[in-house]
């Protein structure tokens, strides 16, 4: 009777030996897995910007967002032989909408090149309050706010021409010479314009 046992076990891991190497050697079953392609990314909306002045092409002009004066003074065809060069910040983030003035020899400079008063409405046209834009107004407008003089006003311009727009009034903060109790005194009177 050992003998018989020891043939069945035999037989019986054999029978299994061969189970599995039919199951290694099959085929896959069920659906083959793909990988998705992934989402595209938001693309953001290009910058359109007026260039006007001591350029060969004066024109509106659309340019992928991330561009600076450079590059809409160089899509305009780049200075004509009067132009004033060192009155533009070349190096200047673009910002949607504005326009970009070339002074040419013994021309006077507008005083304001793009809107810097952006109206807010509350109730109706007769409650309109009027802010200052501090991406884009020049440092008369900002020496006209409360407590701004003509050192606060450049440190603004420096700032914003260094770092790019301001995104919120409280990074006026970041401003030398600006602490929160002046901040609370302009934010009336202030905005980014976004």
């Amino acid at each position: 009777m050992s003998r018989w046992v020891d043939e069945a076990i035999g037989v019986l891991v054999g029978v299994l030996l061969a189970g599995v190497a039919l199951w290694i050697a099959s085929p896959p079953r069920g659906e083959p897995i793909t990988l998705l392609p992934p989402p595209p990314t938001p693309t953001q909306a290009p910058l359109v910007v007026d260039v006007v002045g001591a350029v060969r092409h004066p024109g509106v002009y659309t340019l992928p967002r991330g561009s600076r004066v450079r590059d809409a003074v160089a899509a305009a065809g780049g200075f004509l032989p009067a132009a004033v060069p060192e009155a533009v910040n070349l190096a200047a983030m673009l910002q949607d909408g504005v326009r970009i003035f070339v002074p040419a020899a013994h021309t006077p400079t507008p005083v304001v090149q793009v809107p810097t008063v952006v109206p807010l409405t509350t109730a109706g046209p007769e409650d309109a309050v009027s802010r200052i834009n501090i991406n884009t107004a020049t440092a008369e407008e900002l020496e006209a706010l409360p407590r701004i003089g003509p050192t606060l006003a450049q440190r603004i311009i420096a700032y914003r021409e260094a770092h790019g727009p301001f995104r919120k009034v409280d990074d006026l903060l970041n401003v030398k010479g600006i602490g929160p109790t002046l901040l609370e005194t302009l934010r009336p009177h202030v905005t980014t314009g976004n």
